[in-house]
């Protein structure tokens, strides 16, 4: 009875906005229409922003090859990082460079503008109006900050032509800029269009929008921080192809195509250290996965702590090791395990002679120390999310098992344990997946030349090549692999899980 008055909310729900939509007037469905380009435009106003191949601030070479606009807005110095013998002689004046820093930023707040213009177009007939006026607003200020930014190029030519130094300064005006223009003049040209049509639409009282919009600009802040963290990085993917030195520029000459990825395969001390560096990484992720019961468990036993501002404080002293650096966890292992540590120190007075064993140093039982101190820092921190679950369990489930005669222990078997397998698989599937990614903090600190060989696991290696040894295209090739690795195997457990299980979590 209670799934059909669902159906039938639903069926409601639908015809409701069935008869909302066809209720709108022509005008009002052009709008919708042109309203798409606006906000597509807007998009594309966004991406370029932060390759740095579609900068319109590089008006030298002596600008990095590596600025997107976005860094040219909010750092100065890293526009002029290359023009201390420029400023010195008298080529160029760092008044230029200033006007260029503020037009950059300028260009970055009418993207913001213009995005909030967007946001805003999907509300309804008065939300949509005041979010025409941001888009037209954010569409001239780019439009404006775009032609000063030409000036400053007038500013540079004229300022090196004077000195006589143009083949030094190089001043260029890059061709991307009519681009930004044509974006923005698309903004601009499909809010006058929406505006004219939607003029004679009378306004509702009050601003608002449909939920389903709603939840989706809740949702823009992670999709954008997802977006430039984790898949704009990709953007660098492209040294993998090139003979790529830290400094250097990407040009033709360098690229080199799948040399690194051959490499790999072809040279034998790589393979053997990748041999090596995949039996620490598989030993490491499988100890965390043979453990990833531990935090459920311990929050099992949180729960059944009655005395509350005892189970506060226990919660509370195991979450904060989370929150301390991995240098600071080290400096903690040396005060304990050093030479002159606590450890040693006590065994001397206990027993009257004199130990100095460096217990950091060796790399006897290297996986299970890093294990523990793993354990140690992240099981409060891992628990929360079993504490959340346990909080949301019937608690007639309880009241029934106590009538019954069920124990505390009986408790926890019987409901407590089976109603947190959801939540304990879907993360056991998460940690098959990131198998590969075990972070390199932690090993980077505890690392020594007596520990290095079990300690250094793929993130580490990779580190170590690309920053240690300058390799960037090898290590890049690594990581790639590794992105490759970890996406089969989490559809890999997402297929089994949905075949054992009958769940998914893609």
């Amino acid at each position: 009875m209670a799934s059909g008055f669902v159906a039938d909310d639903k069926e409601i729900a639908k015809r409701h906005e069935q008869m909302k939509k066809s209720s709108r007037s022509l005008p009002q469905k052009i709008a919708d229409i042109v309203l798409i380009f606006s906000r597509l435009a807007v998009v594309v106003n966004v991406i370029l922003m932060f390759f740095p191949s579609f900068n319109p601030a590089r008006l030298s070479d002596l600008i990095g090859r590596n600025l997107s606009l976005f860094s040219c807005g909010v750092s100065y110095d890293s526009i002029v990082s290359n023009f201390g013998r420029a400023f010195r002689q008298g080529w160029v004046t760092e008044a230029s460079f200033h006007k260029l820093n503020i037009f950059a930023f300028l260009i970055i707040i009418s993207v913001i503008v213009m995005i909030g213009g967007a946001c805003m177009s999907l509300g309804n007939t008065k939300t949509k109006k005041y979010g025409l006026i941001a888009s037209a607003a954010g569409g001239a200020l780019e439009i404006v900050s775009l032609v000063l930014i030409r000036s400053v190029y007038d500013e540079i030519v004229f300022t090196s032509r004077e000195a006589g130094k143009l083949d030094k300064v190089l001043p260029q005006y890059p061709f991307i800029n009519y681009a930004y223009y044509a974006v923005a003049a698309v903004v601009l040209v499909c809010t006058a269009i929406t505006f004219a049509l939607l003029i004679r639409t009378p306004s509702e009282k009050n601003f608002e929008m449909d939920p389903k919009y709603t939840l989706f600009l809740m949702m823009l802040p992670i999709i954008a921080l997802a977006f430039v963290f984790s898949y704009l990085p990709l953007y660098g993917w492209r040294y993998a192809f090139f003979d790529y030195k830290a400094g250097e520029t990407l040009t033709a000459d360098k690229f080199v195509g799948l040399k690194y990825f051959l490499q790999l395969l072809q040279n034998d001390a790589t393979k053997k250290d990748i041999v090596r560096v995949l039996r620490n990484t598989f030993a490491m992720s499988g100890l965390g996965i043979l453990t990833s019961w531990v935090p459920m468990a311990f929050a099992i036993f949180l729960a059944e702590i009655k005395n509350g501002p005892f189970r506060r404080f226990v919660q509370t002293f195991t979450t904060i090791p989370n929150f301390i650096s991995w240098v600071l966890v080290y400096a903690i292992a040396i005060a304990i395990f050093n030479t002159d540590g606590f450890v040693n120190t006590f065994l001397t007075n206990v027993t009257g002679t004199v130990h100095s064993t460096n217990y950091l140093m060796s790399s006897s039982h290297a996986w299970l120390k890093m294990l523990a101190w793993g354990m140690w820092k992240g099981v409060g921190w891992s628990a929360i999310i079993y504490v959340a679950s346990i909080s949301g369990i019937d608690q007639g489930l309880y009241e029934a098992a106590t009538v019954d005669g069920a124990g505390r222990f009986a408790k926890m078997w019987y409901i407590t344990v089976p109603e947190l397998m959801p939540t304990f698989f879907v993360l056991l599937l998460m940690s098959v997946a990131n198998i590969l990614s075990n972070g390199m903090e932690q090993y980077l600190v505890f690392s020594n030349p007596m520990n290095k060989d079990a300690m250094q696991v793929l993130d580490l290696y990779v580190y170590n090549l690309g920053i240690g040894s300058g390799l960037i295209p090898l290590s890049t090739v690594i990581g790639m692999v590794k992105s490759f690795v970890s996406v089969v195997l989490l559809f890999g457990a997402n297929t089994f899980s949905k075949a054992v299980r009958g769940e998914s979590i893609v």
